[in-house]
């Protein structure tokens, strides 16, 4: 059965949430016009993170770079560093040199269509038909996280979520009304909020009278892919003071995981564990253990600090004071070593 589109804007149009990066349906009725610029931040920003987490970061965001102009004439340290702590650190590098080729290709002003903005560093197929449905009604289908889960319950795919890609997105694309950008919103928060993933509030929903799911078990559905193992790497990291009591930081390579973010000194990482090659002699101690959980690889980081008295073979990098950390671009997973090591 077809999605009703009717019910859903009717359902959005009392029951849509609020949030900064949102003009709300009865704005948009007014005539008020999303934002290209906050949308795209927004979808950048919620990309493998949640709404809660991203709201801090999206009003620093905005309030440091309130255009795309002043985004792209930032430098890509200061973005970094702001960044820090939302994760997949390749996004703030794409966000800072997609807004850069907006400002030089487009004079500053976001493309109208998905096509076109798909030809923008870091932008991919859902971020680029979420910018052009919201920002401009263009007739296309939205389809995240949310929106699959709905749409698997709706038609009971037999099939997990990635083997139904297609059939998924013919019928949000089929549903799609004149106004596209409230109706991909609708279904994002209908996906959020009455087709959660653990909850199925199926007597609330929009959805409900045409949904095959809610005739048996909603919860089944998605079908779940089987996921490969994480294999675990292992190393070390090394939390050096001196004299003063300020930590040694420098940057990571240019390219690669965590590229361009600040980092302790480490060893590589490896699927074996191996004894600390320590950078420079000095009183280290072991001072506990640190796992992070990257998408593809968990890590057992062992962590040592030292006080170094001869510093002059540090020439990479920095001396930073444990009361500036907190402007310093630092991943989570570095900050996690710091705290392991004494510096809160």
């Amino acid at each position: 059965m077809p999605l009703d589109s009717g019910a859903v804007l009717a359902w959005y149009d009392q029951h849509a949430r609020d949030l900064p990066w949102r003009v709300s349906p009865a704005d948009r009725a007014r005539g008020v016009r999303p934002d290209p610029y906050r949308v795209w931040l927004s979808e950048v920003m919620l990309q493998q993170t949640t709404v809660a987490a991203v709201r801090d970061y999206f009003a620093r965001f905005t309030s440091l770079w309130p255009t795309v102009a002043d985004l792209a004439a930032a430098p890509l340290d200061s973005v970094l560093r702001e960044w820090a702590g939302l994760g997949y650190y390749a996004r703030a590098r794409n966000l800072h040199a997609c807004a850069a080729a907006v400002v030089e290709r487009h004079g500053g002003v976001f493309p109208a269509t998905s096509l076109e903005l798909l030809a923008l560093p870091g932008i991919g197929p859902y971020t680029a038909a979420a910018i052009a449905a919201i920002s401009a009604d263009e007739h296309v289908a939205v389809v995240d996280g949310n929106v699959d889960r709905v749409l698997a319950r709706y038609l009971a795919l037999g099939v997990p979520v990635r083997d139904g890609k297609d059939l998924i997105r013919g019928t949000v694309q089929a549903a799609v009304p004149a106004r596209a950008g409230d109706f991909a919103q609708a279904m994002m928060d209908l996906g959020a909020t009455i087709c959660a993933p653990r909850a199925a509030s199926c007597l609330v929903c929009p959805l409900q009278p045409g949904c095959a799911g809610t005739r048996s078990d909603p919860l089944a559905y998605p079908v779940k892919a089987e996921k490969p193992e994480r294999p675990t790497r292992y190393g070390h990291a090394f939390v050096m003071r001196d004299a003063s009591g300020d930590v040694y930081l420098r940057s990571r390579p240019p390219t690669g995981l965590l590229a361009k973010m600040t980092e302790t000194p480490v060893s590589d990482w490896t699927g074996t564990k191996s004894d600390p090659a320590f950078p420079v002699p000095g009183d280290w101690s072991h001072r506990g253990q640190v796992v992070h959980v990257f998408t593809h690889f968990r890590l057992e980081l062992e962590i040592w600090s030292a006080t170094i008295a001869d510093i002059s073979t540090l020439e990479d990098g920095w001396w930073s004071d444990p009361r500036q950390l907190d402007n310093e671009a630092l991943p989570t997973l570095f900050r996690k070593a710091l705290a392991v090591a004494g510096f809160e």
